[in-house]
C-alpha cells in the first residue's frame, strides 16, 4: 500500500548499520491535521534508500511517500505480536505553499540546466 503525508521535519536520524547487508535510518515528521494536537510519525528508510533523508532538514516542510508494512512475530511462549513500519521511498521538500520544490528519490543536479528546456510541443 503506497501513501503520502505532508508535514514538518522534526528529526532526522543517523544511519544505523544493523549488519553487513542491512542498514536503516529514521525520520520523524510532525503531522498537524489539527494544529492543536500534532502527531509525530516515524518513517524508516532502509539500505540504498537511507540517502533520501539527506536532502531535508529539521524545520522544513516535506512530503513523504511510503509503503505501509506489517509483520507478525511469535515469541518462545507462542504469544503473537504485530508490528507496523512506514517504509519511506521518496521525499519531496515543500515550499511554504505546500507545493514540491524538489523531489528526492535520488540526487538531482540543478546547477547546470543546459538546453533541455526546448520542448517538442
Amino acid at each position: 500500500m503506497s501513501l503520502t503525508v505532508k508535514g514538518k521535519v522534526h528529526e532526522v536520524g543517523t544511519v544505523q548499520n544493523i549488519s553487513d547487508t542491512f542498514k536503516k535510518r529514521e525520520l520523524i515528521l510532525e503531522y498537524a491535521e489539527n494544529p492543536q494536537y500534532p502527531e509525530f510519525i516515524k518513517f524508516e528508510a532502509i539500505n540504498d534508500k537511507t540517502d533520501i533523508f539527506n536532502y531535508v532538514k529539521v524545520g522544513e516542510q516535506a512530503e513523504i511517500s511510503f509503503n505501509l508494512r506489517g509483520r507478525k512475530w511469535t515469541d518462545r511462549n507462542g504469544k503473537d505480536s504485530f508490528f507496523n513500519t512506514l517504509l519511506a521511498w521518496k521525499v519531496s521538500k515543500l515550499e511554504g505553499t505546500g507545493s514540491p520544490v524538489q523531489e528526492v528519490a535520488s540526487p538531482v543536479d540543478i546547477s547546470n540546466p543546459g538546453d533541455d528546456d526546448d520542448l517538442p510541443f
